[in-house]
Order: C-alpha cells, then sequence, then structure tokens
C-alpha cells in the first residue's frame, strides 16, 4: 500500500492503525520499501510512528496468526481512507475546532497581560523512593493515566487517541519493564524509555512529525507526575508561560480565565498550538529564553510579535480595550467598503477551501482565492466537471454572486492529492508543484478548466494559475484554457524568479496574485513548517516587500495578495500603499482588514524607509 497522508504515518493515523491492528489475534508488521526501514510491530505506535513512512512512500504489511487475513483485510480499507486524515486539511493531522467539543472560547484578541504562571519545567525525581513493587506502582500510576486521557479523548476529540496509543504502546511499556526488572526505579526507568522515544521523534524528516516529540513528553509527564505524586493545577488569571505548548494543557485551561499563553519554542503546527488558536486564547510562540520570574507581570502583542516583563501596564490595558472596540467596530461595519481616508478603495476578499468559509464571510468583496486542491481534498478519486461547477456555484452563491477567483489545482510540496499521486522527489517544495504538474499530465487540469469557463458562463469569475516561473509556462496555459470569454485570467506570484521578470509574464494576463507565504519562504530560504527556521520566514522581510513593490511596480496589470500577509491588518495598509488593489484573508480577518483600511491614510506611510528597513522588527516598529 502506498501512503497518501500528506506528513507520512504521523502520530494519529498510527495510532489508528495500531488500534485496528490489535484488535486483531494477529502478528502485523510493516516494512518500508522506500527507505528500508522494518519489519517493525505494527501494534506498537513508537514502532509505526517513528517508522519515518513519509508520504509517497510504499509499505509492506505482513501477518500472521489466527485472524491474519482478517487484519490484512481492515488494514487495506484503512488505508484506503488515507488512515482517516483529512489530506486537503491545511493542517493534515492536528485537531481542528471540533476537537474542542463545548469548551468555552477566550477573547480572540492577540495581546494580554497578567502574572507569569510557569509551567512545563521537568519533574524533579530527587524525592522518589523506590520499594519492592516498582512493576505494581507504575500499572497504578498507568491505569490512573490511562482514566484521565479517556476523559480528555471524550471530552476534547482523537489527539488524546494518540496519546492513549503512546501510554499503552507495548514496544515501550516491555523497554520500561526490563528497566525495572533490572533494578532503576519505575520513575527513573518511565523517564528515559521516554526520553530517547522523543529523541526519535525529534530525528525524523518531517518537520510536522519532529513537533510530536511533545505529545511523547507530554504522556511522559502525566505518568511521572503520579508516580512522585506531584498534582498540577490548570493556571488561572495569569500567562502561562511554557516551554512546548501540548494539547492536553491546550484543551484543559479555562478559555475564560487564562489570560493567554506564551510559548518559547517558535513554531505555529504543533496540537497545543493548534488547539490554543481554535479555542481563541491569545497566544505567541517564539519568545525564546527571555527570563520570566514567577509571578512577574508580563505581556505580548502577537501582532506586533513582542513580549516584555514588567510592562507599562496601563499601555498594555489600553491596547487591549482598543482592540476589544475595534474588533466589535469592525464586525458591526464589515459590510462597508475599505475606502482609505485618501480615496482608495481597497477590495477585501476572502480565502475559501470550503464552502463554508464563503458562507461564514462577513463583509468579503467576493473570494480572491479558492483553493480547489482543499475543496476537493477529501475525496479518493477525481471530481466530474459536473460536480466541480456545483461546488464553485455554490461558492459563488454563499457570497452573493460577487467575483470568485478560482485557483487550479496547486499540489506538491506539503499538498498532496489523493487522486493524483506523485513520485516521490528528495525536495519536494523545489520540485514539480502547481502548474508543473500538469505539464506531463494535463487531463486533471483541463477538466477543471471547463468547469471553471462552465461556471463563468453564469457568474463573475476569476482563474489563476499556481507556482509559474516562466513565460512558456503561461503561455502553455493561455493554450490549455482556450477561449477567454470574458474569464479574467491571472498567475500566483510566489518564486522570486516570477517575482522579478513579472513583466514579461503578464503581457497578455488580467491580474497577479501574489502568494506570500511561497514568496516568503523561498527568498528566505526558511522552510515555514520547521520550527528551527520558522522565525526567518517573515513575510515583512524588506527583501519580501521589495519583491512585492517590484512586481506592483512592473506587472502592468492589477496585483492582489492572498497570502497570510493580506489577513494582518497592520501588513495590509503597508501593502495597499504600495500599490495592491486587492487583498483576500481568512474569514475571522475581513472585517478587521477592511476596518484597518478605513481608518489609514496611504499617503503618509513611508514605503521608503519601510523597504529600507533593516529586517522585519523594523518594519513593525514602522508600522
Amino acid at each position: 500500500m502506498v501512503v497518501g497522508n500528506e506528513h507520512g504515518l504521523h502520530a494519529r493515523p498510527a495510532a489508528r492503525l495500531v488500534g485496528l491492528v490489535n484488535g486483531f489475534d494477529a502478528v502485523v508488521t510493516l516494512t518500508d520499501l522506500d527507505n528500508g526501514k522494518g519489519p517493525v510491530d505494527a501494534g506498537s505506535l513508537s514502532m509505526v510512528a517513528t517508522l519515518n513512512a513519509q508520504q509517497g512512500h510504499r509499505l509492506r504489511v505482513g501477518a500472521s496468526g489466527p485472524q491474519a487475513a482478517e487484519a490484512l483485510a481492515a488494514i487495506e480499507e484503512l488505508a484506503k481512507q488515507n488512515f482517516g486524515d483529512d489530506p486537503g486539511s491545511p493542517e493534515s493531522a492536528p485537531a481542528g475546532p471540533q476537537a474542542v467539543g463545548s469548551a468555552p472560547g477566550g477573547s480572540g484578541l492577540d495581546v494580554a497581560i497578567g502574572p507569569a504562571v510557569l509551567a512545563g519545567a521537568q519533574i524533579d525525581l530527587g524525592a522518589y523512593v523506590a520499594g519492592d513493587n516498582e512493576l505494581g506502582r507504575l500499572d497504578a500510576a498507568l491505569a490512573t493515566a490511562g482514566e484521565q486521557l479517556d476523559e480528555l479523548r471524550a471530552n476534547h476529540g482523537d489527539i488524546f487517541a494518540a496519546h492513549l496509543a503512546l501510554l499503552r504502546d507495548r514496544k515501550v511499556l516491555d523497554d520500561v519493564r526490563a528497566a525495572i526488572t533490572a533494578g532503576a526505579s519505575a520513575a527513573a526507568a518511565w523517564r528515559q524509555v521516554y526520553d530517547e522515544l522523543a529523541a526519535t521523534f525529534e530525528g525524523l524528516d518531517d518537520a510536522y512529525q519532529r513537533e510530536r516529540a511533545q505529545d511523547v513528553r507530554s504522556v511522559r509527564d502525566r505518568v511521572l507526575r503520579l508516580l512522585v505524586g506531584v498534582t498540577e493545577e490548570a493556571p488561572t488569571d495569569g500567562i502561562l508561560v511554557v516551554p512546548e505548548l501540548d494539547a492536553a494543557t491546550a484543551a484543559t485551561l479555562d478559555a475564560t480565565r487564562i489570560a493567554g499563553i506564551a510559548v518559547r519554542a517558535a513554531g505555529t503546527t504543533g496540537h497545543g498550538v493548534i488547539v490554543a488558536r481554535s479555542r481563541g486564547i491569545p497566544l505567541i510562540t517564539g519568545i525564546g529564553d527571555v527570563d520570566v520570574p514567577p509571578g512577574a507581570v508580563v505581556s505580548f502583542d502577537a501582532r506586533t510579535g513582542s513580549f516584555e516583563v514588567a510592562p507599562d501596564e496601563d499601555r498594555v490595558r489600553a491596547t487591549i480595550t482598543e482592540r476589544e472596540g475595534e474588533r466589535a467596530r469592525a464586525i458591526a461595519d464589515a459590510d462597508q467598503p475599505a475606502t482609505t481616508r485618501d480615496g482608495r478603495t481597497i477590495d477585501v476578499l476572502v480565502n475559501v477551501g470550503v464552502v463554508q468559509d464563503a458562507v461564514d464571510a462577513r463583509g468579503a468583496d467576493g473570494s480572491g482565492l479558492v483553493r480547489t486542491e482543499v475543496l476537493f481534498g477529501d475525496r479518493r478519486t477525481a471530481p466530474t466537471v459536473d460536480e466541480q461547477v456545483e461546488t464553485f456555484r455554490a461558492i459563488a452563491r454563499a457570497l452573493g454572486g460577487k467575483p470568485i477567483t478560482i485557483r487550479t489545482w496547486d499540489i506538491g510540496g506539503d499538498k498532496p492529492l489523493p487522486f493524483l499521486p506523485q513520485d516521490r522527489e528528495a525536495n519536494p517544495f523545489l520540485g514539480e508543484r502547481g502548474l508543473r504538474v500538469f505539464r506531463r499530465r494535463p487531463a486533471l487540469l483541463r477538466d477543471q478548466l471547463e468547469a471553471i469557463r462552465r461556471t463563468a458562463a453564469e457568474t463573475p469569475v476569476h482563474v489563476m494559475f499556481p507556482m509559474v516561473t516562466t513565460a512558456d509556462e503561461v503561455a502553455w496555459a493561455l493554450q490549455e484554457l482556450g477561449p477567454r470569454e470574458g474569464l479574467e485570467v491571472g498567475i500566483m506570484v510566489e518564486v522570486p524568479a516570477a517575482a522579478l521578470r513579472v513583466g514579461s509574464l503578464a503581457t497578455e494576463l488580467d491580474f497577479v496574485s501574489i502568494g506570500t507565504n511561497d514568496l516568503t519562504q523561498y527568498t528566505t530560504a526558511a522552510d515555514r513548517t520547521n520550527a528551527a527556521v520558522a522565525p526567518l520566514a517573515d513575510g515583512l522581510d524588506p527583501a519580501v516587500l521589495q519583491l512585492i513593490d517590484h512586481v506592483v511596480r512592473n506587472a502592468g496589470v492589477r496585483v492582489a495578495v492572498c497570502g497570510d500577509l493580506a489577513s494582518d491588518p497592520q501588513a495590509a495598509v503597508l501593502l495597499a500603499a504600495l500599490g495592491v488593489s486587492e487583498l483576500s484573508a481568512v474569514g475571522p480577518q475581513v472585517p478587521l482588514v477592511k476596518a484597518q483600511l478605513r481608518q489609514a491614510d496611504l499617503g503618509r506611510v513611508d514605503t521608503a524607509a519601510v523597504l529600507a528597513a533593516r529586517d522585519a522588527a523594523q518594519v513593525r516598529g514602522l508600522l
């Protein structure tokens, strides 16, 4: 079988596989034919998850025992379902808002202040006294931890199924029990084995899988607290400062009382970060090793990326009051146009990955990005032309017939399509992505273009092609499209080469749309999913802004931005001042972006100073 999951067999799909295998009276093994690892015990989460089976890898499944045939059939069916993962989701495996159930939400603000509540320090085993029944003590702690995680799974979703599988992993438990039998205490043996397992996860290829080491440490510490007798009280009425944020902490915090969370580690793909944001808890990541005394008043502003110890409290509270009012006013005025004080009207549109995004959008002037690979990414077979037309119609209806910009299939890199397998590449971000994929096999693109043309006959539609680098690619795309018949056509500018020669690329186009996420990572040579270099991939880096400025000055057609930078209200003003005329943001940010633009006098934005800034931090200071 072939792994279709975006991040391979990471913790959650591996947990589903392990749970399935352990329901049969059979011994099942997995071998990765592409990396040569295995065979490993398919009933052990640690063995399956650290097999390092990446997307596109071929797995050989072996089984023996009374129910071997039944186990193989069930595994084959699970693999057809992509191991329960949705490959079209932007986060692939992490839980979304549904994972927090009915848990109360936070303020949704990006600024917070409160006394520092320090957590995540290593559990001290110095006072632990080993006894005559260390195996019994371990079993008691495991039983209690299992009850806790069962409750968390019931209330907060599937993330904790992986935690339970880690807790009950027979390979890990065998290693722990062997260490205890050899003379180690239960606490020391548990810590050593789980530390080694976390280190194994941190050595994996995929950045997302490396962040799963924090799940291992979360399970490690849960059991250690029970063994040592340490009670962990949920923090309230302050800002939680942690080395990393695990999902259990994020899911069980009282979001109505915790002021915010400050995470020392960078990165945004950890389960805990995603859960906290889905609950509306103010959060900042990447604060580093700044010294934070327990109980000291701290504040952060995620909008500016600042974290302060002993801040000016009156200033911070005034900012909070201002942001609360700003949000309320923005929502009330969402349907008003984004006309700046100096008379420029900027179209603010919404990014759409599912039809519901269009339904929920408040104040959007249309859609500046319909992500077709996400829209149909949960399918095992390609959608028909009729199915695509009906979905595009539904988006247009939800937006009241306003223009929608449909991006053709953008796959490759970190975005697979289950119904269009790709060869494994050593560096997929620099390989066959976007339009490049279809030069060799254009059939799927041709179907989509037919659906777009049919939709355009009924409602305003723009089409844009992703990952374009050369004029030859533009010419080929236009040839495949055929007669435009009123259809506006553009390309994504995501590659520095495309930005630098945009004038020659856009001669036959109606618009270009800058994808700041990819443009930033290619300009800074920093994978935005890699926590180690994520701070370098900053869309406000002056080098990125200089490329945007070059595009605006040389494109000769209207310029839009549909990357994350367009969802940042302050950055939106800067983009408009540089000459961008359309911004496509995530739905919840549309009212805030429009409100910020209405307050702006673009003629007063010192774009020259911004473009000459030393770094992104200085740009934020100027804004």
